[in-house]
């Protein structure tokens, strides 16, 4: 089993967030670097074991269709928070990245949870760690994230991403093509740890390794 820490964060206060500074850069640079990052919201915290990044140059995004109510959020400033619902049932998580204007986000789609387990337990209504966050429709609900999340700010708004500890062992990251989408699935805009079982399905098999 794949472990990012040595120990978990302290309960009490964790590092200051991540600031919009992280987000304005290009969009796979963020995806890869948020592996290890800290998810924070009400009381549950989880590591980043999966992330994917999507962008308006590219059909399976949702800023492709252009400027709209919906994508505007993807178009403001980096930092963001961007959540949707997926097929009327889940609420999805996303970071805005990129500059203003550049409709662009990495969507988190796995944790390794580290606090608030129990809570995550009754919101879920499974027991097994693994079962917890290993899906971007899990760990919002693992974490109580919501469509009222949507446009708040990850630098100071309720749902917060921290970064690595820097005592942190970082394992290896693989790279893939993105997964539940039907167009542009070639690009190999996927990120997950090698080996954590945290990881969504279907999880990479022989996926390449990731430039370090």
């Amino acid at each position: 089993m794949a472990s990012l820490a040595t120990a978990p964060p302290s309960p009490r206060r964790g590092p200051e967030p991540l600031p919009a500074s992280f987000y304005e850069r290009p969009v796979v640079q963020v995806a890869r670097d948020l592996i290890g990052c800290v998810v924070e919201h009400d009381g549950g915290r989880g590591v980043i074991v999966e992330t994917e990044a999507y962008h308006h140059s590219e059909p399976a995004c949702h800023a492709f269709a252009g400027l709209t109510p919906r994508t505007s959020v993807l178009f403001g400033e980096p930092g963001r928070v961007y959540v949707y619902r997926s097929y009327g049932i889940h609420a999805l998580l996303n970071a805005v990245c990129e500059q203003r204007g550049v409709g662009a986000a990495v969507l988190i789609r796995a944790l390794q949870p580290i606090y608030g387990i129990d809570q995550m337990r009754v919101r879920r209504g499974v027991r097994r760690d693994e079962e917890l966050c290993s899906g971007p429709g899990k760990l919002t609900q693992a974490l109580g994230i919501e469509l009222c999340h949507n446009d708040t700010c990850l630098t100071d708004g309720p749902v917060r991403i921290h970064p690595r500890k820097s005592a942190w062992r970082m394992p290896s990251i693989v790279v893939g093509e993105r997964i539940g989408i039907t167009k542009a699935v070639e690009l190999p805009w996927r990120f997950c740890v090698a080996g954590d079982p945290n990881v969504s399905r279907p999880r990479p098999t022989a996926l390449r390794k990731a430039a370090s």
